[in-house]
């Protein structure tokens, strides 16, 4: 019998039961520290990035609405604010229980059909599709990585080597960052020209959507 094994049987008794329960929040804490560490040092490395290649973004951390201090993604903020707008995010996702990253190019409010079809829009959402980058209502653009950021595999990788994980993500993000700044760029500020009251917030959308049923 291994070792793992035997302590896996050891908290598998149930006397042992309030034991495996203290050292399984224990873990659990553990996991979000290490999760929180690994967007806070990614925050680092961005916004180094877009100082390198001056790039308009300030990259900010997106926490848990529900479980506040708990760490999600990034996402960027214009330095110059405008109304609607498209900005580059990296988030995880929770997929049945297992949590997930994704990235991509979000809208800051909904769109309208007018501004969806703006020149500058609509080359930018090619270019991203050509790219392998789906579209949705509020992404322009995004994809799955392949980090599962609470899996063991990520959590034993990370712990004996972040800078090459963080290597690898920042990589994935240069991409959006850097070789579609130009255009992003172009999209913004065409998005800027457009009236301002074509745009509704999401939240606005869903209520009118209730108010109709």
């Amino acid at each position: 019998m291994n070792e793992e094994q035997a302590v896996l049987d050891f908290f598998a008794k149930t006397e042992n039961l309030p034991l495996a329960l203290a050292v399984a929040e224990q873990l659990d804490k553990q996991r979000e520290q290490i999760n929180n560490s690994l967007w806070l040092a990614l925050q680092l490395r961005l916004n180094a990035l877009c100082d390198e290649y001056q790039i308009a973004w300030t990259i900010k951390v997106t926490e848990d609405k529900n479980v506040p201090g708990n760490l999600v993604g990034l996402h960027g903020d214009l330095r110059i604010a405008q109304p609607l707008y498209l900005r580059p995010m990296i988030e995880q996702q929770n997929l049945g229980g297992d949590l997930r990253i994704y990235f991509g190019l979000m809208w800051s409010t909904a769109p309208s059909p007018e501004q969806l079809a703006l020149p500058d829009i609509s080359a930018l959402k090619e270019a991203l599709q050509k790219s392998h980058f789906k579209t949705n209502e509020s992404f322009l653009g995004w994809q799955w990585t392949s980090f599962h950021p609470r899996r063991k595999d990520f959590l034993l990788r990370y712990s004996q080597q972040p800078e090459k994980i963080l290597d690898e993500i920042t990589a994935i993000l240069q991409t959006l960052l850097v070789d579609f700044n130009e255009a992003i760029n172009h999209a913004n500020a065409a998005l800027q020209l457009t009236p301002h009251g074509l745009s509704a917030s999401l939240n606005q959308l869903r209520a009118e959507l209730l108010n109709s049923n």
